[in-house]
């Protein structure tokens, strides 16, 4: 899994793929869905999904996925490296979304929230699949939002594939713990390998900037001593998040908009007064309505004669 493009470019998101195994283009497969960095404030969300022909179920339960989050470093390295291995029956897929889209999505005048955005990635997956061919049938995806709702959603867009979403898929499905490595690896690679546009402007200190969880005292030291009071945080931090925002809002320089002049009671008061009674409407006389002169007449300063 090569990551370097997406640190050339790590405000846009990037999708990384394997090669299509030949297998699966003629074989029934399934294939499992699952992300990585959902709860950070720092670094992008990874979406990620494994598939392989059912026929290989057995094989794969034997090679010893579990839940990434269980699971070291060195030990979801191990078992990526393994799929790598089987990629003659195995294919892979991950999208790495960037902290900057994130924060831009659910900040949308029209909300965009995290579940959603979560829903149309996976979406995008499976499409992404099928249409490289893949043929499809099965489909296990780690539930956002209420599991029921999602599968039926899931099903109704694609009815000709068998889609089950459920709690904890990651544990209960090898092929969605396998799904659970690629996006696990991925989002790992791409924070250690981070390359901050800002330049040397950035401050990590000997800890590092910690897992990136909003309670680690590391990620805590980050945001504090990257904070610009005028143009805020770099592209690594969700600005949307609760924990970035309430920083802005104590630290950073305070932002005066022309609408915060009045209170709502005086724009209510200057409303009320602007505007017209309804009465107002019924009682008016029709104003003389005069006809407008055609551009033909006035470019030829031509005028109408009256009196004959």
């Amino acid at each position: 899994m090569d990551i370097e493009a997406y640190q050339s470019n790590n405000t846009q998101n990037m999708t990384l793929r394997s090669q299509v195994p030949d297998v699966t283009r003629v074989e029934p497969c399934w294939m499992g869905i699952d992300e990585a960095g959902r709860g950070p404030v720092l670094g992008p969300m990874v979406y990620g999904t494994c598939f392989c022909p059912i026929s290989m179920k057995e094989k794969l339960e034997e090679s010893g996925f579990a839940d990434s989050k269980t699971l070291s470093e060195e030990q979801r390295e191990n078992l990526f490296s393994k799929i790598g291995e089987s990629a003659d029956w195995t294919g892979w897929l991950v999208e790495i979304l960037s902290p900057f889209y994130i924060s831009t999505s659910m900040l949308r005048r029209f909300k965009y929230n995290l579940n959603e955005l979560s829903h149309d990635c996976a979406i995008g997956m499976i499409n992404k699949v099928i249409d490289a061919g893949v043929q499809l049938t099965e489909v296990y995806v780690d539930t956002v939002g209420d599991p029921g709702k999602y599968q039926a959603k899931l099903q109704q867009l694609f009815p000709q594939v068998k889609c089950t979403v459920a709690k904890k898929a990651d544990a209960l499905y090898p092929i969605v713990s396998a799904a659970s490595i690629c996006a696990k690896v991925a989002r790992d690679r791409a924070v250690k390998a981070w390359v901050f546009t800002e330049g040397a402007a950035i401050k990590v200190n000997e800890n590092g900037f910690g897992s990136g969880y909003p309670a680690d005292p590391n990620t805590k030291q980050f945001l504090v001593e990257n904070l610009d009071q005028v143009f805020g945080f770099p592209h690594f931090v969700r600005f949307s998040w609760s924990t970035a925002d309430k920083l802005l809002q104590d630290k950073a320089v305070p932002v005066h908009w022309d609408d915060d002049e009045e209170g709502n009671e005086g724009k209510a008061a200057k409303h009320a007064k602007n505007t017209p009674k309804l009465e107002s409407f019924f009682n008016a006389k029709p104003a003389e309505v005069k006809a407008k002169t055609h551009r033909f007449f006035t470019e030829r300063c031509l005028k109408s004669v009256e009196g004959f």
